[in-house]
């Protein structure tokens, strides 16, 4: 299913490490309900299939599926099953720059323009001042998720595209001064990659990572998927109900969350991590993917967390006295223990990788289903396994969060409603608001009318297509006929003295809308016909 150049060496090597993952006896050391555990997190949290690795000393103790791959259908999961790891790739992403740093080929602390020449931010200083570090740390001064509307739900934007209109997302705050989550910009890591390295960030990722650990049916784009093969399918909620949906593609976003794998495969990638970028090649000699030096460099805070000092009663134990993120890895502690994770998400599925370092213990769960209570409950039984520590129902504790979210939300989204006046009418007709309206960054959004109903199309964007409902005054929502985005948003416009359209901004309608859709930081403004001459 991969590109396979030199297959016989990466065949070789793989076997010689599935040998080394053989597990042994005394590390079969799993709480004794496990299955039945798993068996009813899957029911809790509507979840099809899910797929668990633990490796501990060096050496695999479990790698095994269960569910489903798809619903409805009897085809099962196990250890072989291809999963979207999402942001789980960034770790990979993280560790390959370090390779280029032990090389001297590269710094952490190099401006980004001195690889990526044409590179810009929105202020000109950060683009002087921004390092190959902060582009994987978060703290950029953008807001969370900013431009993830570049490449989410899929678009048709090249990587030079999402790159050259990253000069258009105005900071919300100063640089490095706060945590916010982005994609793009692990994008632009990417593309440090290979400008420094010569090769592609998939061919590198391949090449220098997937060969020497004998991942060999891991890749780096669905394009890679092929029909019939051991993969499974995603899954959301559509008006109430579950139901299983397209394996989106990330290719333009690649660096940042576009890695297929298996818990077979991420249990070697799990091992050379906790063995501090330690393997074994094909010939039987101990080899290193990355330095020790660089492998505590990814580990070490580099942006501070702010810490929810009044968490849900029923997760207050996981409370830490620290939270950071380092390089591709979130930070915190645990019941005195360094734990070292990340979790990631796209369309339908969800993942987490857990580490302890100081028990050198690792632990993947892969999962077919948006629900993240699910790999959460999962993971954190094992690790209070592990730790010898108290049993806690941990699909209880994220059963009561989960509802009380869902409490919450569609609390905010009826008192919307109380607010409304639905008496109002907007300013103009229908074909009023018809027309091509452009943002800065994104790019063109369409709006059409067919019998007095509006309709809304982003340009770029296939599944960003609905229809137009009045709410209030000049603001609209927008349904969008993909059910299983929950995405619905408001549009507002505002009116110039003379009555025609000045801007139109949006806004999530639900709280719980995932923070990719940044529809807020849009500000569309009316294209003007050109008339012809």
């Amino acid at each position: 299913m991969t590109h396979k150049p030199g297959w016989r060496t990466i065949r070789l090597t793989g076997f010689l490490v599935c040998f080394l993952l053989i597990p042994v006896r005394a590390q079969q050391a799993l709480p004794a309900d496990m299955d039945d555990y798993v068996a009813r997190v899957l029911k809790e949290f509507n979840v099809p299939g899910l797929a668990l690795a633990v490796v501990k000393d060096g050496r695999l103790v479990i790698a095994k599926g269960y569910g489903v791959r798809e619903m409805g259908k009897a085809v099962r999961v196990d250890e072989h099953t291809l999963f979207g790891i999402a942001s789980n790739s960034k770790a990979f992403t993280a560790a390959a720059l370090a390779m280029l740093v032990d090389e001297g080929k590269l710094s952490w602390d190099d401006p980004v323009i001195k690889h990526l020449h044409d590179f810009q931010m929105y202020d000109p200083y950060v683009t002087r001042e921004m390092t190959v570090r902060d582009l994987l740390t978060h703290r950029s001064g953008m807001g969370l998720g900013a431009g993830d509307l570049m490449w989410w739900p899929p678009t048709d934007f090249t990587r030079a595209e999402i790159m050259r209109n990253i000069r258009f997302l105005k900071p919300v705050t100063s640089f490095r001064s706060r945590y916010a989550y982005d994609n793009v910009l692990y994008m632009v890591a990417g593309e440090v990659l290979r400008a420094v390295s010569g090769k592609t960030w998939d061919g590198f990722i391949k090449e220098r990572i997937f060969a020497p650990l004998g991942m060999t049916r891991s890749n780096t784009s669905t394009n890679e998927l092929r029909a019939g093969e051991n993969v499974v399918s995603a899954h959301a909620m559509s008006e109430g109900k579950l139901t299983a949906i397209p394996f989106n593609n990330l290719d333009n976003i690649a660096a940042a969350g576009a890695i297929n794998s298996n818990v077979a495969e991420m249990a070697k990638w799990l091992i050379a991590q906790l063995d501090n970028g330690k393997y074994r090649a094909a010939d039987g000699s101990e080899k290193r993917l990355f330095s020790l030096r660089q492998n505590q460099e990814m580990w070490s805070a580099q942006t501070i967390l702010p810490i929810n000092q009044n968490p849900p009663p029923a997760l207050a134990a996981l409370k830490p006295n620290f939270s950071a993120y380092g390089l591709g890895w979130g930070l915190q502690d645990y019941r005195g223990h360094k734990v070292v994770s990340h979790t990631g998400g796209l369309a339908g599925m969800v993942s987490k990788v857990t580490l302890i370092p100081d028990l050198r213990l690792g632990i993947v769960v892969l999962t077919n289903q948006e629900e993240g209570g699910a790999f959460n409950a999962v993971s954190w039984r094992l690790v209070d396994h592990y730790l010898s520590a108290p049993v806690t129902d941990w699909t209880n504790a994220y059963r009561d969060v989960r509802n009380a979210q869902l409490q919450s939300a569609a609390g905010a989204v009826k008192q919307q409603a109380a607010k409304r006046n639905s008496q109002s009418k907007p300013s103009l007709a229908a074909t009023g608001y018809v027309g091509v309206y452009r943002d800065a960054w994104y790019g063109d959004m369409t709006i059409s009318s067919v019998s007095d109903k509006l309709t809304l199309r982003f340009n770029r964007t296939p599944l960003l297509v609905g229809e137009l409902e009045h709410w209030q005054y000049d603001t609209f929502i927008v349904h969008w006929r993909e059910r299983t985005l929950l995405a619905d948003a408001y549009l507002t416009f505002s009116l110039k003295p003379d009555g025609s359209i000045e801007q139109m901004k949006m806004a999530e309608v639900s709280p719980l809308t995932d923070f990719s859709f940044d529809f807020h930081d849009l500000l569309f403004v009316p294209v003007k016909e050109e008339r012809s001459r």
